[in-house]
């Protein structure tokens, strides 16, 4: 029976195992115990998975009692969910954004977001790997590999095709049907790259969508979490759970009135044929033919679907040199803002401490140096530096009024549509803007991109808003999977070298 189960589970959504649930098929303790299975099982090649809930038996059993006593929650009642390791919950896992300095940090608090799930009914089943520092640690750094952790591989073919970052643990595990979804967080691309990668759906909301309370940062004008799923019904299910107003961070005030608490009535594959999106040929140049033709196949679906392309979009602010100034001024003042806080017992409590602590274990914690957090350190942490109010004020005006915002204005878009991770998701993370990304097909071919990695393998295709546009961003994103159905499951038993009874 157990086997068998196994074999529903894979690719199983969450509503199908609501329904199950409640139909009184399976229960939240067997599903917990499934993907334990298949963490145990496939796993130890992955490497998407830092450490189970030792609870999460115990929790998923006390849900089980509730839905016979009082009732379902919801749709995430009993639910199976991975967390980012930079996502802090008061539990018995450990919160280190992948880093050996912090391996033994327990935080005192739930995050907002872990909050928001437990409340909702989610089983937190685990804390995923990730890119240490959420790769800003070093411009040498692997994506997806932490100190703490090791490299993250992907299941669709681990140490050949790249896994994305910093939200690896989070995306491949997902991929891998180790959990039934999980929460990402991304600064620019973190959300959006993994999830393209790895042939699923990621939303990366506006900033102040969700709060950011309890998450180790990078910089606050750009950190968000998001959800990482299979499927863009299970995406805007998790969306939904995550939205509320914090008043302990204050850019989520900015979304009363504007955010939902729930998104499934945005799923609506009609939408497409009142779409309009815009094509930004600027940012397909870099682009291979073998990608280039995945996004060239996109439009023609959109186009059959009824949806209305805009082709070509040029934005005034394509030219633009952008700079690093906002992530390297905020990392310092925000990450030592969180440090200050923790226990006593932790070795560091400021950006130095880490620098210093990675020195002293170099062998361990230096294994791509610490360039990044060093040229962070180099600032006052006051951010009163006019050159990071410069470029602050710059990234908003160029990526919005001369960028996102002008081309939906000039051509009356809903949004515009790019590869994975591939421009798009630059420009709308200094905007603020959300951005989602739908399995868009598979590259046979690549090229080797900068880092030393191939870009063939899953991409994604990335349609990019203003601000709180995720109800039309999932209208859209849900045409275009309902239309294309690109996603297909890995074989992780050739992967993992398993033989298959």
């Amino acid at each position: 029976m157990e086997n068998e189960l196994e074999k529903w589970i894979i690719e199983a959504d969450i509503a199908s195992m609501q329904h199950a649930m409640s139909a009184g098929r399976i229960t939240s303790e067997q599903l917990v115990h499934i993907y334990l299975t298949r963490i145990e099982k496939y796993d130890a090649i992955l490497n998407t998975i830092l450490e189970i809930n030792p609870d999460a038996i115990d929790i998923a059993k006390d849900l089980d009692e509730e839905r016979k006593v009082k009732g379902s929650r919801g749709s995430l009642h009993g639910i199976p969910i991975l967390l980012k390791d930079n996502i802090d919950t008061h539990d018995r896992m450990h919160t280190s954004a992948g880093s050996i300095a912090l391996a033994e940090s327990f935080a005192a608090a739930d995050s907002f977001v872990a909050d928001q799930l437990r409340a909702a009914g989610a089983v937190l089943l685990g804390k995923t790997n990730m890119t240490e520092w959420a790769g800003y640690m070093s411009g040498d750094i692997w994506a997806g590999y932490s100190s703490r952790g090791g490299l993250t591989l992907n299941p669709y073919d681990p140490g050949e095709l790249f896994v994305g970052g910093s939200s690896s643990g989070s995306a491949a595990a997902t991929a891998a049907n180790l959990a039934a979804a999980a929460i990402g967080t991304e600064t620019s691309g973190s959300i959006i790259s993994p999830s393209s990668q790895n042939s699923l759906v990621g939303i990366k909301p506006t900033i102040g969508l969700v709060s950011r309370t309890g998450i180790i940062p990078i910089a606050h004008s750009q950190d968000t979490a998001g959800p990482i799923a299979r499927t863009v019904s299970d995406a805007a299910i998790l969306l939904g759970a995550l939205t509320n107003m914090d008043e302990c961070d204050v850019e989520t005030l900015a979304s009363k009135g504007r955010s939902f608490q729930d998104y499934t009535p945005f799923i609506d594959a009609n939408y497409l044929q009142h779409a309009r999106i815009g094509i930004p040929r600027f940012y397909y140049q870099e682009l291979d033919k073998a990608r280039l033709d995945i996004v060239e196949a996109a439009i023609a679906v959109l186009k059959q679907k009824g949806a209305t392309i805009v082709d070509p979009v040029v934005l005034p602010c394509e030219q633009t040199h952008w700079d690093g100034n906002v992530m390297r001024y905020e990392f310092k003042k925000d990450l030592n803002d969180y440090l200050s806080k923790l226990s006593g017992k932790i070795p560091v409590h400021s950006l130095a401490d880490v620098i210093a602590y990675n020195e002293a274990h170099s062998d361990q914690a230096l294994k791509y140096g610490q360039g990044t957090l060093i040229w962070s350190e180099e600032t006052s942490g006051t951010l009163t530096e006019q050159a990071y109010l410069d470029s602050k004020k710059r990234d908003k005006e160029m990526s919005r009024e001369q960028g996102i915002d002008h081309a939906l204005k000039e051509h009356q878009l809903d949004a515009l549509l790019f590869l994975g991770a591939e421009g798009g998701t630059d420009l709308a993370a200094r905007a603020g803007y959300p951005s989602i990304t739908v399995p868009g097909g598979y590259a046979a071919t690549g090229i080797i991109a900068p880092g030393g990695y191939t870009t063939k393998g899953p991409q994604g295709i990335t349609f990019v808003g203003t601000a709180f546009s995720e109800p039309t961003l999932i209208k859209i994103a849900y045409g275009f999977e309902q239309a294309t159905k690109h996603r297909i499951q890995p074989e992780l038993a050739t992967a993992a070298k398993i033989e298959v009874e």
